[in-house]
């Protein structure tokens, strides 16, 4: 059966989508010239010899078919605007298609196979859009032309050059460009993620200074993890001094430590992260994709025999690495060889590191091909086309994992072999293909510039500069436009010489020029030994803040039982770093910290970045704080002064135990609504604490636990509960769990739409890890039965369109038990009963 969307008797739109056609019905043939809209969609359509016969179409839908070749016949669509052929198998467009389509406006191409463009694709002179992501493009130089092209889409290809004719002013309308995921070069991708005014910026610079004075950069962000000890901090600064460095134990890495340094023509910029398990919450914030990640495993304490010390030292970070920057080089190193008995059994262990993580790879790729074959399996395969296409692209990410490096950090000879293996794979472009980089000559006198300004103590020691004086001082210097500056400083902020968080409202105006600095901070609060920091606040600090000895004793009580730091603590261990560092500037703690009534530097970056929430200590909840409605803009989250004087930070990751989630919530209850989000192959770490924060902001009345959270609007409340192997579903798979107490038949809308509301952040969360899949089940309701409902494509549809995702009043597991639809999947009865009437 066909579906003819429209009114009346036309029959100009059809809808054929999800049919499983492998060729068309013949009444629609019937009506070919009257045909101007026809959406075939999530079918297995290979052959389209009959569109010719469409000569009136405007839009065509041909997504998530089986085509390998592109028609020629499309010739005949002199009036198409609109064209999708995303998600099918197409390597090769023909020539003499694209100067008949002279009315296409609306082109999408991605996910296919296409390794080159046709020439005279640019004679496509109303063309306005064009996606051509998740191909294997290397060249566009095709694209050079199109007069009206204002989206431009080119992500995930083999791209290392983009043509500057694309980008010139006057030539081009481009407003919108994304090609992260390429190895680029021309220019670099940290210039490319800034949008069309960085990379417009970049190649004006490059006319104007001519080809002679381009540098061709060699820069590498080295990043240096390892559990606690691993002996991170001794590799760091050996390699940087070019031969042993002693690391005393109380010397070592708190938070983050960066430094640089040159090897052969390579500029490294290097950041050791501490491996205690406090840091992590900082890690996930300034590690980075296309970086070298050298993961240190200490030798002498790792133990064959016990699968646990696999797992600490080494599959947790390369497990990390995979979620968070899955196209990451890292290197192993093995560490502690002098404390290891002898070189066979150096080499025994190396073998065995090798070996389980070549399996532990192997198997990832395993485990994704295996949900994937789930997924085709189903009824109606095309229901869940987008999930198939989001695990494709997860099995295209390639990790490298290089052999393990054995050496003794004793012994000169061994950090020489060590930087010499290092400098041959940056230098081997299939292993480092973004290493090198070409840069018109201003952006490395910028650097310079901002490097003597600090030399010169025209900027603070501590590198905070307003954007203004910045600005000013480097205009003054080079003669370089405003434009051109602000482009230069984007680019350093991403490899990480400075750090401007330009999208952060409260710090658009603040440039830091020595991002060490701002790690100081950070770890001043966010550290291993935070509870013996506060023990230590001597009397006299305490009262230069106007507090007492037991108030310092609540601030130990509460961040232990609790999970909550008092702004007043923080004011006063920051005050520490700073005198510590010679910075006890009384505006500059103001700026950091804030006051009384105003929010510091400091907390809004933790906030920012998700790592705490702001809370008061000891205020009531208010009866009369809003009620959170998806889709209403007007909305506004609670906004409880940081600074305030009983003001606080609640720090999730700090809690200890669930006691106050569960005694809110009671027992769960087999009519609860209960949906759960599984991860492949695991919640990364810190995803469910980053998870409460962003949805603790939309609901001011919440109860937080160790690994729960329950959420309050209005009179409803909903759960959420995280289940990892390291908790109480050791044999299980990984998931957050969602539920609410069943609703009345009324308030069934309700209920959905607040599970929808934190799904959406869950989402958008998830997006900052790149190697991450996640699916979505709701268990059957029956006691014992261990069927479940698989969630059909829905991450891209608007909440209201959701609720039409299954349109059966019933469903039916597959041990034979029927549970009505709303207790499975957001349906409102309500509505389904006005319609049935």
């Amino acid at each position: 059966m066909y579906v003819i969307l429209g009114t009346g008797q036309s029959k100009k739109d059809w809808d054929l989508s999800g049919r499983k056609l492998k060729s068309v019905p013949p009444i629609l043939l019937e009506h070919a010239d009257e045909v101007r809209r026809l959406d075939l969609q999530r079918n297995k359509l290979r052959q389209l010899n009959w569109i010719s016969n469409l000569v009136n179409l405007r839009e065509l839908n041909l997504s998530r078919n089986e085509l390998v070749d592109f028609p020629l016949e499309f010739r005949s669509l002199k009036l198409l605007e609109r064209l999708y052929m995303n998600q099918n198998n197409i390597k090769v467009i023909p020539e003499d298609v694209f100067p008949h389509l002279g009315k296409l406006q609306f082109l999408k191409l991605s996910t296919n196979r296409l390794a080159k463009l046709p020439v005279d694709l640019s004679q496509c002179h109303s063309l306005s859009y064009l996606n051509l992501s998740n191909n294997c493009l290397k060249d566009i130089q095709a694209l050079v032309g199109l007069p009206k092209l204002k989206e431009l889409f080119v992500e995930r290809n083999s791209l290392t050059e983009l043509p500057a004719q694309l980008f010139q002013k006057g030539n081009s309308e481009l407003t919108l460009f994304k090609a992260t995921g390429n190895p680029l070069r021309t220019p670099p991708e940290e210039v490319c993620d800034g949008g069309v005014r960085d990379i417009q910026s970049y190649f004006a610079m490059m006319e104007e200074e001519g080809p002679d004075t381009h540098t061709t950069a060699w820069t590498v962000k080295t990043m240096f993890l390892g559990s606690s000890m691993a002996g991170k901090s001794t590799l760091c600064r050996s390699l940087k001094q070019g031969g042993p460095v002693r690391v005393d134990e109380e010397d070592r890495t708190e938070g983050i430590e960066i430094s640089e340094m040159d090897m052969e023509g390579i500029r490294f910029l290097f950041w050791d992260f501490a491996g205690q398990e406090e840091y992590y919450l900082t890690h996930h914030v300034f590690i980075t994709p296309r970086a070298l990640v050298i993961l240190a495993v200490d030798l002498a304490s790792y133990n064959m025999e016990d699968p646990q010390s696999y797992k600490e030292k080494v599959c947790f970070w390369i497990n990390n690495i995979q979620l968070r920057v899955p196209a990451s080089v890292v290197l192993l190193v093995g560490t502690h060889c002098d404390q290891c008995q002898d070189q066979d059994e150096v080499r025994e262990k190396k073998r065995h590191i090798e070996e389980n993580v070549r399996v532990m790879l192997k198997e990832r790729k395993e485990v994704l091909q295996l949900q994937q074959k789930n997924l085709k399996g189903n009824t109606d395969p095309s229901l869940f086309s987008e999930q198939m296409s989001e695990l494709d692209r997860l099995m295209e990410y390639n990790l490298q994992v290089l052999e393990l490096v054995p050496i003794d950090c004793t012994i000169h000879e061994d950090i020489v072999k060590l930087k010499e293996h290092i400098v041959r794979h940056i230098l081997t472009k299939d292993t480092f293909p973004c290493a090198e980089r070409t840069l018109p000559k201003s952006y490395k006198e910028v650097e310079l510039v901002i490097h003597d300004l600090v030399k010169q103590n025209q900027i603070p020691q501590h590198g905070i500069v307003s954007f203004d004086d910045l600005l000013s001082d480097l205009i003054l210097h080079l003669e370089l436009g405003e434009e051109n500056v602000h482009s230069i400083l984007r680019y350093l902020h991403r490899i990480g010489i400075i750090v401007w968080y330009e999208e952060i409202p409260a710090l658009k105006d603040r440039v830091f020029v020595q991002p060490s600095f701002l790690i100081s901070l950070f770890k001043t609060i966010v550290r291993h030994d935070l509870v013996k920091q506060m023990e230590a606040i001597p009397r006299d600090e305490l009262r230069k803040e106007g507090n007492l000895l037991v108030h310092r004793g609540t601030w130990v009580d509460d961040f232990k039982e609790k999970g909550t730091l008092h702004n007043a603590a923080t004011r006063i261990l920051v005050r520490r770093e700073l005198r510590r560092l010679r910075l006890d500037d009384e505006d500059l703690v103001e700026e950091v910290v804030g006051s009384r009534t105003k929010e510091g530097t400091l907390l809004s970056l933790l906030q920012h970045f998700e790592v705490c929430l702001p809370a008061k200590v000891g205020s009531p909840l208010n009866p009369a704080a809003p009620e959170f409605k998806p889709g209403e803009k007007q909305w506004k989250s609670s906004n409880l002064a940081m600074g305030h004087l009983d003001g606080a930070c609640l720090f999730p990751s700090y809690l200890q135990d669930n006691q106050m989630v569960v005694q809110m919530w009671g027992e769960d209850k087999l009519d609860d609504i209960n949906v759960c989000v599984y991860f492949l192959p695991e919640i990364p770490h810190g995803f469910f604490h980053r998870l409460i924060i962003k949805t603790c902001s939309l609901y001011p009345i919440h109860w937080i636990g160790k690994d729960h959270c329950l959420l309050s609007s209005g009179d409803k409340l909903v759960l959420m509960r995280e289940n990892n192997k390291d908790g109480d579903n050791k044999d299980g798979d990984q998931h957050i769990q969602i539920r609410c107490k069943r609703p009345e038949t009324s308030e069934f809308r309700r209920s959905w739409d607040l599970f929808l509301s934190v799904m959406k952040k869950l989402v958008v969360l998830s997006r900052q890890w790149p190697g991450l899949s996640q699916h979505v089940h709701t268990p059957c309701k029956e006691k014992g039965c261990t069927a479940y409902f698989v969630w059909r494509d829905w991450q891209n549809l608007q909440i209201s369109d959701i609720y039409d995702l299954v349109q059966e009043e019933k469903q039916l597991c597959r041990n034979g038990h029927t549970r009505r639809t709303e207790l499975l999947f957001p349906k409102d009865p309500v509505v389904n009963k006005s319609k049935g009437q």
